[in-house]
């Protein structure tokens, strides 16, 4: 059995969430033994297609020809397409169209969560499809919890010893919540706010492009970083707000719970059921709730729940996902 890992636009999408999971994917593979290949031009019996373009649509459409089994991975949908970029609003309803059409091509689908799972299920012409629900995966062996990493990353960006630290990551896109962040960062000037992750402006709505020209003393831009940086906030930041309004999943989340660190997230459906209020998270529905929930935890009000959240990363490890997908191929 080999399997032809495709991917279309690797650059493109290198940065975003959705490279970090084809990333993943393939760590996932080498840790389950699983014989793979990431070139088109060889020979395989399984295709498991990660993108929705339309090079990545023609391809899997003259493989389905060629009789090969195929899995398309789910990583989108319209839910979380529509609060994106510029006019993604006025085009989510073709979006959704043109992702039935990719996805339709497979003998089965993976995406990462129960609730992309549902959504799936409730699209025209996916409900009697095979939907299986695999996490993305966290590298427990890269993110855990570094003293030093922690110290370098206070030392890069200059953050003194009682300096409260809190960090978002997300690219420029309303749906990440960075609209919120920023206005948090205004609300509450005792507390220093950084945000990794970067997208060109020209194709932001406005409300976004005004936060991000956003000038507070409290507030950085960090731009795109690479892993390292990351793990380093993680482990030097003293707390992890995630204001997103949708996912499929949200890998940063993870990373956060593998970190042994802190994190008020918003509540929305996605993370019913496995990131808990009061147990391994705290929720907020609001800015004003992010607010008080941000007062409360640095005020002491709010005890740590990282023992708990790190139960969360421990059941993602990549090494479980590559098992997951091993039987997945193997059923075809």
């Amino acid at each position: 059995m080999k399997v032809l890992l495709y991917t279309e636009s690797e650059k493109v999408i290198g940065k975003s969430g959705l490279g970090k999971a084809i990333k993943h994917q393939i760590k996932a593979l080498d840790s389950a033994g699983i014989n793979y290949t990431l070139n088109p031009k060889d020979d395989y019996d399984i295709l498991h297609i990660n993108t929705y373009f339309p090079k990545s649509y023609l391809f899997a459409k003259k493989a389905k020809k060629r009789g090969k089994k195929i899995v398309y991975h789910a990583h989108s949908t319209e839910e979380d397409y529509k609060d994106g970029f510029i006019l993604a609003k006025q085009t989510s309803k073709l979006f959704k169209k043109w992702l039935i059409k990719c996805y339709g091509l497979g003998d089965v689908i993976v995406t990462p969560t129960p609730y992309s799972k549902k959504l799936l299920q409730g699209y025209p012409g996916l409900e009697n499809k095979k939907i299986y629900d695999v996490s993305n995966g966290i590298e427990l062996d890269f993110f855990k919890k570094d003293k030093k990493a922690g110290e370098n990353f206070r030392k890069k960006y200059g953050y003194k010893k009682n300096d409260k630290v809190i960090f978002g990551i997300g690219l420029y896109i309303e749906r990440k919540g960075i609209v919120d962040f920023v206005e948090l960062a205004r609300r509450l000037p005792e507390y220093k706010f950084i945000w990794f992750g970067y997208s060109p402006l020209a194709a932001a709505t406005k409300p976004v492009k005004k936060a991000v020209r956003t000038k507070l003393d409290n507030l950085t831009f960090a731009g795109y970083v690479e892993q390292d940086v990351i793990k380093g906030a993680m482990n030097g930041g003293d707390l992890y707000l995630f204001p997103t309004l949708e996912e499929t999943e949200g890998i940063p989340i993870i990373e956060a719970c593998a970190c042994r660190q802190n994190a008020i997230i918003r509540d929305i459906p996605i993370f019913d059921g496995w990131l808990k209020e009061g147990k391994n998270v705290y929720k907020a529905k609001n800015v004003d709730e992010f607010e008080r929930k941000i007062k409360l935890f640095f005020d002491g009000k709010l005890p740590s729940v990282v023992d708990e959240a790190y139960k969360v990363a421990k059941e993602r490890d990549i090494k479980e996902i590559g098992k997951k997908l091993k039987k997945i191929y193997e059923s075809l």
